[in-house]
């Protein structure tokens, strides 16, 4: 059995389409619908009912599936065995980060990933928390940490902190020293104009919960998917936005805006670390997760000094 097959077979019965499984894997789809046909041939099996609505296992290809991930994993398993004859562990990670905590997260988290894994190597993608799990589903990420991340089967959530969510906007042109505002009720927030991701991004969604709860509307002036972009469009005295301190602290200009505490209610976002339930992490994307937690600690830490 061809193990480049069976991971094929794997990836398209996970995703339930032949279209999904060849954008996660890299590989044209009339390529992958060849090795999997292949894989049937050899073992004399229909292992997918192909229909409209894309591949379902059969009653075989659930008994292969079950058989397949424990396969490739004892694979990867003894990968990383055989690397650490040479003294460390090996492998790749794939890690999805916020934007707001890639800019703080990402040259900690890659310099201890090299010093404690050097025979391994690592990717971050940077993007909103909505595709990030949308990715970390479908197999492209390893690793993801999450805003307020939605529950689902295909995940194991672990919950790690809180960010305060706060208003920015524009600092007054040659007003750079004046003292920090004070804080503004969401149903003032309401009111204002915002530059706020659009659905179903983590923050929108729990602005339009807090404020439905208070009896209000948000006053949506433009949605744009970009921390940088929104912050860009701040600036520039387009709207407000609604975003973590962190988002803010780490952008090119922090001092080009005000920053106050939304209270009645106060709006924190959760931030957790996700993981695949379908597919048990390796040791190298364990200790991935532990140097991730270090990363993630000492930048709370110096957010409250």
């Amino acid at each position: 059995m061809d193990l480049k097959q069976l991971e094929y077979f794997v990836r398209v019965a996970e995703l339930g389409s032949f279209t999904r499984a060849a954008l996660a894997l890299d590989i044209a789809q009339p390529a992958l619908s060849r090795q999997v046909r292949l894989l049937e041939v050899e073992l004399r099996q229909n292992l997918l009912t192909r229909n409209g609505r894309g591949a379902l296992p059969t009653e075989a290809g659930k008994l292969l599936l079950a058989h397949g991930r424990g396969i490739l994993h004892q694979v990867e398993r003894a990968r990383e065995e055989l690397g650490q004859v040479r003294g460390s562990l090996a492998g790749r990670v794939a890690v999805g980060l916020p934007t707001s905590l890639a800019r703080v997260l990402t040259v900690p988290l890659t310099r201890a990933f090299r010093a404690e894994l050097p025979d391994a190597t690592i990717s971050i993608t940077e993007g909103l928390s909505a595709a990030l799990q949308d990715a970390l589903i479908t197999g492209r990420l390893d690793i993801a940490l999450l805003y307020n991340a939605q529950p689902s089967a295909e995940l194991e959530i672990t919950p790690l902190h809180e960010e305060d969510l706060v208003l920015v906007q524009r600092r007054p042109p040659g007003l750079m020293e004046d003292p920090p505002p004070g804080p503004i009720t969401l149903a003032e927030v309401t009111r204002l104009p915002l530059v706020i991701p659009s659905r179903p991004n983590a923050i929108r969604m729990q602005m339009e919960t807090e404020a439905a709860n208070i009896g209000q509307r948000l006053t949506i002036a433009l949605e744009i998917d970009g921390v940088s972009a929104i912050l860009d469009l701040v600036a520039e005295d387009v709207g407000c936005a609604v975003l973590s301190r962190n988002a803010v602290r780490n952008s090119l200009r922090p001092s080009s805006y005000t920053l106050r505490t939304i209270t009645e209610p106060v709006l924190r976002a959760k931030v957790s670390m996700a993981t695949s339930s379908l597919r048990p992490a390796t040791r190298t994307q364990q200790t991935t997760l532990s140097l991730i937690r270090q990363a993630l600690d000492q930048v709370s830490q110096a957010t409250k000094t």
